[in-house]
């Protein structure tokens, strides 16, 4: 069975830490999906100029964040890495274009640990990291994520982990658990029914089309992650919504499958190969 690509909202860094509906999901999560061979992570947290994976033996915890409660910085993800697949992914790449670069010290940023350690908390797993290019857009991502997609053959489970929404200026003052206001809403919505209705050239200039789409991503390092799962997902790409909710009312939590098998009462609209040569995507 082909693992589907995944699109994860990490939230905050406290995420393990905090009672909210995205928590128990992403707990739940890892008893619903094939087990992986490895688990590569394509994290908004990690930017270089060229796409970059890592290879490394153990993966290092790093606490890229400040100014948060004191147990956060105790929690430790202790995965194993491989670089026999981080040679793999590289290969993929470079078979497709693209330079990449192999980075044989950086462990794991929260954008991979944090939902990791929900999902698959006993760290057993081989977990490698790819990072982004923020100055290449959408479309250089979804290119990325076709590149690799042949990896969900070899049972390893691609992840884009960013958030549905990302504006923190708008953070301070809200609860966990507070709901979202219109303008985040109304740009989820948009996102969510773009996807079904296979709208890869709306998707592809959200910014502009999209309501409040700056707003929500006044940049888009959070959002680029989803377009590289998406990528992944292949020629039919059967994008499924796993989860919504929001957490500290601005931050949308939403969950995405990609190239899966559609499930009871979720759409099973695809995304063709057709939609992706008329998006310019090869």
């Amino acid at each position: 069975m082909t693992i589907p690509s995944l699109f994860l909202s990490h939230g905050a860094p406290t995420l393990p830490l905090t009672d909210t509906p995205a928590r128990a999901f992403l707990k739940s999560l890892g008893g619903t999906l094939p087990r992986p061979k490895a688990i590569l992570v394509v994290s908004a947290h990690w930017e270089t100029e060229v796409p970059t994976v890592n290879a490394v033996q153990w993966n290092e915890t790093i606490h890229d964040f400040y100014g948060f409660p004191r147990p956060l910085y105790d929690l430790r993800y202790a995965a194993p890495g491989s670089p026999d697949v981080a040679a793999r992914i590289a290969y993929l790449l470079k078979a497709s274009g693209f330079e990449c670069d192999i980075d044989q010290r950086r462990g794991l940023d929260h954008g991979a640990w944090v939902p990791l350690l929900l999902i698959y908390p006993q760290a057993d797993i081989p977990v490698l990291q790819l990072s982004i290019q923020p100055h290449l857009g959408p479309e250089h991502h979804v290119r990325i994520g076709r590149a690799i997609a042949a990896l969900r053959d070899e049972d390893v489970l691609i992840i884009g982990s960013g958030s549905f929404t990302h504006d923190l200026s708008e953070f301070r003052g809200h609860g966990v658990n507070d709901a979202a206001p219109s303008w985040v809403n109304d740009f989820a919505d948009w996102f969510h029914t773009a996807l079904t209705d296979e709208r890869l050239k709306d998707l592809l200039d959200y910014r502009q089309l999209a309501p409040f789409g700056r707003k929500n991503h006044p940049t888009e390092e959070h959002i680029l992650p989803l377009y590289a799962a998406l990528g992944a997902g292949g020629a039919n790409v059967h994008p499924e919504r796993l989860h919504a909710s929001a957490t500290y009312s601005i931050l949308r939590m939403d969950v995405y499958a990609f190239g899966g098998n559609a499930s009871a009462g979720v759409s099973d609209r695809k995304v063709s190969a057709d939609e992706f040569s008329a998006a310019g995507i090869g």
